[in-house]
């Protein structure tokens, strides 16, 4: 309902009022808004805005409305201002506050990003020291437990074309570590990853679907406590850069959700008692970095 004051461009509240008549702002505050779109003029619904005070701190965040505009009401003061959006380059601009006034941006264009340069083809392995396998699981539909495992290896095959390459990775099921010595020790045990027996998680993936701009969907067969399911990496692909070494290296971020009983993991003896020690989904983070096999 916003977007038609965004055409008004004036820092002051003006006799007719403006967007200042429509939100209530206390006297020592203002109002800052815009408008994003694409380059065809169409709004950018899914992009995110972050509005930062003079020493950097971020002051209100969020998304915007279906007509791709943003208001916020903020203290009167000097403002930055950053639009982000996949696919699109970031957009950054500087804005003054008045009291009692409305400093309106405008129509903000988001220009459509090139997507980072594809790695050569070749065989590539992961970095264990500069990557991390994490996930999150709720306790007891409470607190959120944090965790990830200390040890694993992969290896990637990039094809020619991108959508033919593969990929391996192995987990050592008992390098687990939720800061929580007990915690761990139960995680390990057959109520659980029941590492005795299987040892090891693994993924294979043969099949890479470009999303567009930089996200790809990576989709395989996961192997966890002897069950094998299909699942989908989210993945972020953040280009090719060198190291301190001058070493050639490439990254990624991933994410995915695990839902435990369709490994057959169902915590026997806490759920005997009634407790839902452990929420039925686990999300996992991928941060990995790669380099070319030696």
């Amino acid at each position: 309902m916003f977007g038609r004051w965004l055409g008004n461009r004036t820092n002051q509240a003006g006799g007719s009022g403006g967007l200042l008549s429509a939100v209530p702002v206390p006297p020592s505050a203002g109002v800052l808004s815009c408008r994003v779109l694409d380059p065809v003029n169409e709004p950018v619904r899914h992009a995110e805005f972050a509005v930062s005070d003079a020493m950097g701190r971020k002051v209100v965040t969020g998304g915007l409305d279906p007509f791709g505009s943003f208001v916020a009401t903020v203290p009167a003061g000097d403002y930055r201002l950053a639009v982000t959006a996949e696919g699109y380059t970031p957009y950054r601009a500087n804005a003054t506050v008045g009291e009692s006034a409305h400093a309106s941006l405008g129509d903000v264009m988001l220009q459509v990003a090139q997507p980072p340069a594809l790695p050569d083809s070749g065989d590539w392995e992961i970095d264990p020291m500069h990557s991390s396998v994490a996930f999150t699981a709720r306790h007891i539909g409470l607190a959120r437990i944090h965790g990830r495992f200390n040890s694993f290896a992969g290896a990637i095959r990039i094809a020619d074309r991108m959508e033919n390459s593969a990929m391996h990775v192995v987990i050592d099921a008992a390098s687990i570590d939720t800061a929580v010595k007990m915690r761990d020790d139960h995680l390990r045990s057959g109520d659980f990853l029941d590492v005795e027996r299987f040892p090891t998680m693994e993924f294979y993936s043969d099949r890479f679907v470009h999303k567009g701009g930089s996200r790809w969907a990576v989709t395989g067969g996961l192997t966890l406590h002897g069950v094998t399911r299909t699942v989908t990496l989210d993945t972020e692909y953040l280009g090719v850069g060198q190291g301190l070494e001058g070493e050639t290296r490439v990254a990624c971020r991933a994410s995915t959700e695990l839902h435990r009983d369709d490994f057959t993991i169902t915590w026997q003896t806490m759920l005997a008692r009634g407790i839902a020690a452990v929420g039925p989904s686990i999300t996992i983070d991928l941060d990995i970095q790669v380099l070319p096999k030696g």
